[in-house]
């Protein structure tokens, strides 16, 4: 599998379309996946009914450029913002890869996370990416890194059991050949929950690399991997909201 992951990658690398010759100004990209079982099991939004399998399956939060020193740039153009029209061959796909859950809008606006994702880290990055490769790379991305399906060759699955932090960051280190960055949340019970995982690569978006630094610290030791989501939650949801 790793050798199809790095195949793939390469065929990646020649779809990157490039605005200059210069060097990137930052340092490396996050690329940031999120599981959204632990969106629902936190309550901190609306859970919206599942589109497609996105409610069992990771989902692609963004590519954001960053610095050593921890800091990133963000909102780099104000006068080349999101343009629907400039991906509108790929809206479908991002419609199913990328959806937005309750915890950026609620109800769910996929347009609002791509216009946001672009505009912040987007235009940061536009020696690399006009706006079409920049969401056709996180496609490509989404597509050859299966993350559920490594880690269920681990034996480790989204049955709200607990997995250590360093098994779930090793199964992906075996494919990848370094290890991620992984975030947690809380659920209702307060119990450290897999939430997000950040992979590291280099500042042209070609080679995966260690992470200088990783946002493990809100996580412990063992961590619960929530189910997905049920398609009927976002009544439940709203049901609980409106009764606060």
């Amino acid at each position: 599998m790793r050798r199809n992951i790095i195949v793939s990658f390469l065929i990646l690398q020649i779809l990157v379309v490039s605005s200059s010759q210069s060097a990137p100004g930052f340092d490396f990209f996050y690329w940031v996946t999120y599981w959204p079982g632990a969106i629902c099991t936190s309550q901190r939004g609306c859970c919206p009914p599942a589109k497609g399998n996105t409610a069992s399956d990771f989902v692609i939060h963004g590519l954001w450029p960053q610095f050593n020193n921890g800091t990133w740039p963000a909102f780099c153009d104000q006068t080349n913002l999101f343009d629907i029209s400039k991906v509108s061959d790929i809206v479908s796909r991002m419609e199913k890869k990328w959806t937005e859950w309750g915890v950026w809008a609620c109800p769910s606006n996929e347009t609002k996370l791509w216009e946001h994702e672009w505009n912040k880290h987007g235009t940061c990055v536009q020696s690399l990416f006009d706006q079409h490769s920049y969401f056709h790379t996180n496609l490509k991305l989404r597509q050859n890194l299966d993350l559920l399906n490594i880690f269920k060759q681990k034996g480790i699955k989204p049955d709200d059991g607990y997995y250590g932090l360093e098994e779930i960051k090793n199964a992906i280190k075996g494919e990848l050949g370094f290890a991620p960055g992984i975030q947690c949340d809380v659920d209702v019970e307060g119990k450290k929950q897999l939430f997000q995982i950040y992979i590291c690569l280099d500042n042209y978006a070609k080679e995966f690399v260690e992470c200088p630094y990783v946002p493990d610290r809100s996580c412990g030791s063992k961590i619960k991997f929530p189910k997905s989501p049920k398609k009927d939650y976002l009544a439940e949801s709203l049901s609980v909201m409106a009764s606060i």
